[in-house]
């Protein structure tokens, strides 16, 4: 069994103890903080490996500072839905979901509910048009296989988001070979609005003429 300390690199720990099939021991989360242990949303990350795997066991002592890991096999499916809670966003769960999505042994299809937007972790705007067309390069997967759709989009405190990720069963990883860097072709920007009547803001965001840059007369 690997041991750890400290609450840093927390998903990063989950994820290659789940792919490489070793067990993982975490101790002193948070030990010395006034609210020491786990946080919620850590603790929402690991019943979602749960539904993901089977055979997962997770051990946790009283006050949250000691976690026990034992990874299951990555089994995946469809129909599954997970609640991410409101501490962080479903960008925070979507980094850990996708990699381990890709050793399962059976497609993925899941609806994540939460927050889409904040300035914490990366959006969902970030994940479909840079994240995803990565993947499916490096991955060797159609536009059809790899999608997340964006049912409806939501903001903190309440959150109310929800978000629909399907990534297919994926055989075998191919060679990455990216040495091309290419070149910018352009640049777009996405604007959106949440539980608001007025969408003038919004409408003159995404008109021509704010795009157009403003010369002021000499």
């Amino acid at each position: 069994m690997l041991k750890f300390k400290g609450c840093c690199h927390f998903r990063q720990r989950l994820i290659l103890s789940t792919i490489s099939g070793k067990a993982i021991r975490i101790d002193d989360i948070r030990a010395e903080d006034q609210n020491p242990g786990l946080r919620d949303f850590e603790a929402s990350l690991l019943r979602l490996l749960e539904k993901l795997t089977n055979g997962c066991l997770v051990e946790i002592n009283e006050t949250g500072t000691s976690l026990r890991y034992c990874p299951g096999v990555v089994i995946c499916g469809s129909g599954l839905v997970h609640d991410c809670g409101t501490s962080r966003s479903i960008g925070y769960f979507l980094e850990a979901l996708v990699l381990l999505a890709l050793f399962a042994k059976k497609p993925l299809s899941i609806t994540l509910k939460g927050i889409t937007n904040d300035h914490v972790d990366p959006g969902l705007d970030t994940w479909r048009t840079v994240t995803l067309p990565l993947l499916r390069k490096v991955a060797g997967l159609n536009d059809a296989g790899l999608e997340l759709k964006i049912v409806k989009r939501g903001a903190r405190p309440a959150g109310g988001g929800e978000v629909l990720l399907r990534v297919p069963l994926v055989k075998q990883l191919p060679l990455v070979s990216m040495t091309d860097e290419g070149m910018v072709k352009r640049i777009r920007g996405i604007a959106h609005s949440m539980r608001v009547l007025l969408l003038g803001p919004v409408q003159d965001l995404a008109s021509p003429s704010w795009r157009k840059p403003a010369v002021a007369a000499c």
